[in-house]
């Protein structure tokens, strides 16, 4: 306390000095109010010049060490705070995404139907709804039409086919089998009602088939080992006592090796045993291993086929190897891609497909394997945008046993299958268009140009050098659906055998038709379970010819109604 008095003091007797000092200082040096001042000049002269130092810059940042980290001890308290349940009203709504409801699978439908040509329609498909672990079903058809184009009743034809299905599911694996049965009635119509009289009884056709299959796949698991294989029977009758029976197997197998490249293995086998007037056991085995890798712009294929037949017809070759290599090469990534490729194969051929393409056959028809020796072959195939797609190939296939249906020498009304004696060249070009519009609009184009060197046959018989086919749909608001098809087949040639002046029945040519031939179909609902139907067959109203002396029928329609359930 006594020390800051004595500042106190100090600082006090100082001021009082400068105080007073100042009037003494005013009067000596004439800086009174009665004294003037003088005019002077003062001179400034600037001799000195500061100079600097240059500096050195330094680049080094400034560095701040960080805090030395000391341990500290952080103590939690939880408090338990619970609120009243009664008349508590929250005004936060939680937001959530509205799950997407799956479309409603309706299992069944019945479709039945009238049209000229005294026809009824029928088609029914029995399945169950959507299940993960089974599926399972039948499917039923008949058409049938009581009068044909030629000699009324005499030309009809029936179609009937029931078909069983049904499969399993597990997490790896999925269990299947089929079962059906198909019976189908023709008449041998290809005669002159007004030259020839008619027994009815003779004319009729009948073929019973049955057929059963199981199967296995893993195909829904991502394991790097895939398979897949089946063993079947399909059993033939027709009316006039000849029977084919065929056992088939199948099996595949492929290994991923890595995310580009894969092994696989494939083989068939089946044993056709075949009785007419005369009875035909006929052996068949294919078996085809590959080396598939993909990359970003190439992909390729490369395998082989051997394949065994046990015909004897035309001296057919039993044991066959082929190539088969592919190669791909993206020109534009996922949209354009180049490809080219040599394959070659053993087509196994049965009197229970040929009927389904020619009924008209004649009895003790020899049948034999497709052997296509080669196929050289190249072109492209893209997509522009996710809407349209298009395919388009060339190639140069070389064929031996390749089948050709000819009027029977013996009975006009019925074909046989003829061969050439050595092999037939095939110029091929393929192109196909698709287009896709929000899955309201579909158009779909493919056209087909075959030209066929024959060795020692007259003609390719009936087998069209140039084919084509536009089908399209359009589904107006889902309530009208159109669905339209227009198909174009140019003449082919058939042989006939006329009598000349001398009574000898010699061979000639006759040509059919160019077929055009358009279809419509419109489906009208009335509601999600009911709708009707209009079907238009050949509106042309073409009477034309597939084969020699067979005109198919002119304008038909059907009309009727389908009820979902």
């Amino acid at each position: 306390m006594s020390s800051n008095l004595k500042k106190i003091s100090l600082i006090t007797f100082c001021s009082l000095g400068v105080f007073w000092s100042l009037p003494l200082a005013a009067q000596q040096t004439g800086w009174g109010e009665k004294n003037k001042l003088e005019d002077a000049e003062i001179v400034v002269e600037k001799n000195r010049v500061n100079e600097l130092p240059e500096a050195t810059r330094n680049f080094e940042k400034l560095r701040i060490p960080p805090p030395e980290k000391k341990p500290r001890q952080v103590n939690y308290r939880f408090a338990d705070y619970r609120l009243a349940t009664n008349n508590l009203n929250l005004p936060m709504r939680v937001l959530t995404i509205k799950q997407e409801d799956l479309t409603q699978v309706n299992g069944n439908y019945i479709k039945l139907g009238l049209g000229n040509y005294s026809t009824a329609y029928v088609k029914g498909y029995f399945h169950n709804k959507r299940d993960n672990q089974f599926s399972y079903g039948a499917d039923v058809s008949h058409v049938a039409s009581a009068k044909g184009p030629v000699d009324g009743s005499n030309s009809g034809v029936s179609n009937s086919e029931i078909k069983f299905n049904a499969e399993s599911y597990t997490r790896d694996l999925t269990v299947g089998g089929n079962l059906y049965y198909n019976h189908d009635r023709y008449n041998f119509y290809g005669y002159s009602p007004v030259i020839e009289k008619i027994d009815r009884d003779t004319i009729k056709q009948v073929f019973n088939r049955i057929g059963a299959d199981i199967f296995f796949n893993n195909k829904v698991s991502k394991s790097e080992l895939q398979f897949q294989g089946g063993v079947g029977f399909k059993y033939f009758t027709n009316r006039f006592g000849a029977r084919e029976s065929n056992i088939l197997t199948n099996i595949g197998v492929g290994y991923a090796l890595d995310e580009n490249a894969k092994i696989n293995v494939d083989a068939k086998a089946s044993f056709v045993g075949y009785k007419d007037s005369t009875s035909i056991n006929r052996g068949y085995f294919r078996l085809r291993p590959s080396y598939e890798s993909v990359s970003d712009l190439v992909s390729l294929s490369l395998g082989a086929v051997i394949a065994y037949t046990g015909d004897e017809v035309n001296n057919a070759r039993k044991l066959n190897i082929y190539p088969s290599v592919r190669v791909g090469y993206e020109v534009v990534d996922d949209q354009f891609q180049l490809f080219a490729g040599v394959e070659g194969d053993l087509k196994r051929v049965t009197l229970h497909d040929l009927t389904q393409e020619n009924p008209y056959l004649n009895q003790d028809v020899q049948v034999a394997d497709e052997n296509k020796v080669l196929d050289f072959y190249g072109g492209l195939t893209g997509n522009l945008g996710s809407s349209l797609k298009f395919t388009a190939r060339a190639g140069y296939q070389s064929f031996r046993n390749l089948y050709f249906f000819n009027a029977s020498q013996t009975d006009s009304t019925k074909f046989d299958l003829v061969y050439d004696n050595g092999t037939t060249k095939v110029i091929n070009f393929l192109g196909e268009l698709s287009y896709n519009y929000s899955e309201r609009f579909r158009l779909g184009l493919k056209t087909e140009i075959n030209k066929y060197t024959t060795d020692l046959l007259a003609k390719p018989f009936h087998r069209p050098a140039f084919q084509t086919n536009i089908s399209g749909s359009y589904n107006y608001n889902d309530k009208i659906y159109f669905h339209t098809e227009l198909y174009y087949l140019s003449r082919t040639y058939g042989q006939v055998f006329r009598r000349d002046n001398e009574g000898i029945y010699r061979p000639a040519l006759k040509e059919t038709d160019n077929i055009t031939d358009l279809n419509l179909k419109v489906d009208y609902r009335f509601s999600n379970k009911f709708s009707t139907f209009v079907m238009g067959n050949n509106l042309l109203g073409n009477q034309y010819q597939r084969f020699v002396n067979y005109p198919n029928k002119g304008l038909q329609l059907i009309i009727g109604a389908s009820y979902i359930f």
